[in-house]
């Protein structure tokens, strides 16, 4: 493919499909919005006041059934993901879906087979990844400025009450195929692996304490990587106001992320090193960091580099997603059995075809 390609997206779900619209029509050389798709069609107009052009409909077999959709981009309550996901990749569409990707294994492993077998590319959102924060990460670990990882501690601390609770999927197990580890805390748990590699063993706690409502929404987790570093996450939708937190001990500099609940990746970090002289080359190091397109904005432009086989384009992909699987079915298992739980998990685990109690 050459880089005049433009792929034509249809967005199912006008919620976080509103985000996601802004990440495409950021980049109007390489996308165009040709379909909205929501029960509420209303709501779907609202967020294509500035498309005239943009097909609104109630009905996703007419997504489905369109020849001029290159993308389905799914934004739909999490337990329509798999079978959506299914459909259009058996119509040789190219999918975008929102979090959490499914609700098992043996269901990611049924996607990551079809894309193979029809030839079409699936992409996660964890859009955590697009921020200057993280970018600034990655630019001192690429130079060997970090040194080894010793612990980390993530903070998922929000606000939910009954009125988020009010929109009837939410906070059951047949809607939305678990609690805060499968919604709230998924994108900071990726960035920490992005950061820190992927997870060896696991040990949790999760409880009801705040709402009355199925699934979890606190959570105390204790995670061991293969890089050796360990790592706690704490997370509750009890706290007054939303925040989130990244805090990782390197073996020459000590990072800490803003607490920005939703844009923790593109927050206002700070890398302090041991000594003066680090810290220097650091900080000369990080002047160099050019501006950066952040959150949808870049994962659009990152998904795009990929769709027409740009040599730098690295964006979430079904190994990233099938991980997130991993770590939440390895949660709920370490939490139910009182004992640590390793990774990789593989088809004969107990939790493979589902954590739903």
């Amino acid at each position: 493919m050459n880089d005049q390609v433009k792929f034509n997206v249809a967005i199912i779900g006008a919620g976080i499909g509103g985000s996601h619209l802004e990440g495409y029509c950021a980049w109007p050389k390489n996308y165009q919005v040709t379909m909205i798709c929501d029960l509420d069609v209303e709501r779907a107009k609202a967020i294509a006041k500035d498309l005239p052009n943009c097909i609104i409909t109630s009905g996703i077999e007419q997504v489905l059934n369109s020849p001029d959709v290159d993308i389905v981009d799914i934004c739909l309550p999490p337990h329509l993901h798999f079978p959506i996901m299914m459909k259009a990749l058996d119509v040789g569409k190219h999918v975008v879906c929102e979090k959490p990707f499914v609700s098992s294994l043996a269901e990611t492993d049924q996607i990551i087979a079809k894309a193979k077998s029809v030839g079409k590319r699936v992409f996660p959102i964890f859009q955590y990844r697009y921020g200057i924060g993280f970018q600034r990460y990655k630019l001192l670990q690429t130079k060997g400025l970090l040194g080894k990882a010793f612990t980390a501690s993530l903070e998922t601390h929000w606000d939910r009450r009954a009125a988020y609770y009010a929109i009837d999927w939410r906070g059951t197990w047949a809607g939305e195929n678990g609690g805060t580890i499968v919604s709230h805390a998924t994108h900071i748990h990726d960035l920490a692996t992005q950061m820190l590699g992927t997870v060896k063993n696991v040990s949790a706690f999760l409880d009801v304490r705040v709402n009355p409502i199925e699934t979890e929404d606190c959570a105390a987790i204790s995670m061991q990587m293969a890089s050796g570093a360990l790592l706690t996450s704490s997370i509750t939708l009890g706290n007054v106001g939303d925040m989130s937190r990244i805090r990782i001990c390197f073996e020459h500099v000590t990072i800490e992320s803003g607490l920005q609940p939703y844009t923790i990746g593109a927050g206002d970090w700070t890398f302090t090193a041991r000594n003066e002289t680090h810290q220097k080359a650091i900080d000369a190091e990080l002047a160099k960091l050019p501006k950066i397109e952040e959150r949808f904005h870049g994962l659009m432009a990152d998904i795009y580099g990929a769709l027409t086989d740009a040599p730098h384009a690295s964006p979430p992909n079904l190994t990233d997603a099938r991980h997130s699987m991993e770590l939440i079915t390895a949660i709920y298992h370490a939490d139910r059995t009182g004992r640590r739980q390793s990774l990789p998990i593989n088809s004969h685990h107990p939790l493979y075809n589902g954590w739903k109690p």
